[in-house]
C-alpha cells in the first residue's frame, strides 16, 4: 500500500519534523524476533538505563512514557498529595498546554506567576510560602520550570541550582520540563549532568520527539528514592508501552555518540541564521532574543496569513502580531532562504 501524504517544511513546531535517520534505523533494528513486553527483564531497557546513568552521572531511575504530557503530569503528580500545589510560570506548558490534565490527574492546583521572560526565580516563589501550615490554603510543594522556556529563554545552571536550593530549604521539589533540554544544553555548552544532576533537580521530563525521535519521552528521577511506586502511577496513567523496546531503542540511539546534542546544535544554528536574516528585512523585527531554537518576531498584520499559506507558523501574540518560528534538526539553509524570500516578495505586493 502506498500512502498519499503531502507536506512541506514549516516553522510551526519542532514537533512537525519527522524522525531522524539514526532513530529510524534503531526502530528497524528493534523490529525483529520477540522481546519481553513492558520493559520487564528486557536487556535492551537495562542497557539504555545504564546509558542514562552515565549521561546524568547519577544512579537515576528512568521510566519511558508515550508523550510529554504524560511525562510532566505523572512525574509531578507522583510527588504530590491532593492538598499540595505546583508553583509555575504562567506560560509553563504544564499550565497552558496540557489541556487541564494536571488538574484532572493531580486533583490539585497550579499556582502561577507572571514571568516576563518565562523564567521563575526564588523571589517570585517566596510569596506563596505564607500559605505553608495554613489549612485553608493549598500547600506549595513543587516548583516546575521549562528548559528551554516557552518564550525561548534559558536558565543557566546556577539559576537552576538557586531554585533547587530554595525549594529544598522549604521542603519542596524541583521538576524540570525538558521537552527542549537538548537545545538548552547545546546553547549553553554544558552537559546534561551539569544542568540537572549537579544543580539538585529532583525529577526531569526528558524530551526526545522535538529533537528527532518518532515517539516516546523519559521521566528521570535523579534521586532514585523518589521513584518508588512510579511504575504503578505510570500504569494507572495509561503511559506504559507494551512494546517498550521501540522507545528503548530510540533513546539508545539518541544517547549514542551524542546524537541528541548534534541534532540540537543544528536546530539552534538554523534559528540563529533565521534571526539574522529576519533583521535584514525591512518591516520584520525580532521581538525576543534567540537563545535556542525558537525565533520570535513581529510581522505586519497583513503579511502573516499570506506567509502562513507558503510556510506555516503560529501566531504567539495576536495583539502584537508576534509570531513564533521553530527550527528543527532537519531545518536547512534553503528552508530559511525560502521563508525570507517569500516574506520579501509578499511585502512588496502589499
Amino acid at each position: 500500500m502506498k500512502l498519499h501524504l503531502s507536506g512541506t517544511k514549516s516553522f510551526a513546531s519542532d514537533n512537525w519534523s519527522g524522525a531522524c535517520p539514526e532513530i529510524m534505523e534503531a526502530l528497524q533494528q528493534a523490529n525483529h524476533l520477540h522481546h519481553p513486553a513492558y520493559g520487564e527483564n528486557d536487556p535492551l531497557f537495562q542497557q539504555v538505563k545504564d546509558r542514562f546513568q552515565e549521561v546524568f552521572e547519577a544512579d537515576c531511575e528512568v521510566f519511558f512514557v508515550f508523550n510529554g504530557t504524560g511525562a510532566n503530569v505523572l512525574s509531578v503528580s507522583h510527588l504530590l498529595q491532593p492538598w499540595q500545589a505546583i508553583v509555575a510560570p504562567r506560560s509553563a506548558h504544564l499550565n497552558e498546554d496540557e489541556g487541564g490534565a494536571p488538574e484532572r490527574f493531580l486533583g490539585g492546583k497550579i499556582l502561577t506567576v507572571e514571568c516576563a521572560d518565562g523564567k521563575l526565580r526564588p523571589e517570585l516563589v517566596e510569596p506563596f510560602l505564607s500559605s505553608k501550615g495554613f489549612q485553608h490554603h493549598v500547600q506549595p510543594k513543587l516548583i516546575t520550570i521549562s528548559q528551554a522556556t516557552e518564550l525561548g529563554t534559558l536558565y543557566k545552571p546556577q539559576e537552576i541550582r538557586e531554585l533547587a536550593e530554595f525549594a529544598h530549604s522549604h521542603d519542596m521539589f524541583l521538576h524540570v520540563d525538558g521537552a527542549r533540554i537538548a537545545n538548552a544544553a547545546a546553547a549553553l555548552g554544558c552537559s546534561l549532568a551539569e544542568m540537572i544532576t549537579h544543580t539538585g533537580v529532583d525529577v526531569l521530563s526528558f524530551g526526545g520527539t522535538k529533537n528527532g525521535l518518532m515517539f516516546g519521552e523519559a521521566v528521570v528521577f535523579v534521586k532514585p528514592e523518589l521513584a518508588i511506586g512510579f511504575e504503578y502511577n505510570r500504569k494507572q496513567g495509561m503511559q506504559l508501552a507494551s512494546k517498550q523496546r521501540f522507545i528503548s531503542a530510540q533513546f539508545m540511539a539518541y544517547l549514542h555518540q551524542d546524537l541528541w546534542l548534534r541534532n540540537a546544535q543544528k536546530a539552534n544554528e538554523m534559528a540563529r541564521l533565521l534571526a539574522q536574516k529576519i533583521e535584514t528585512v525591512e518591516g520584520l523585527m525580532l521581538s525576543r532574543p534567540t537563545e535556542a531554537n525558537a525565533v520570535f518576531a513581529i510581522l505586519p498584520e497583513k503579511l502573516i496569513p499570506l506567509l502562513q499559506k507558503e510556510t506555516f507558523f503560529h501566531v504567539w501574540n495576536e495583539a502584537k502580531n508576534e509570531v513564533r518560528l521553530m527550527c528543527s534538526f532537519d531545518t536547512q539553509r534553503e528552508d530559511i532562504d525560502g521563508f525570507i524570500h517569500a516574506a520579501q516578495r509578499l511585502l512588496n505586493s502589499l
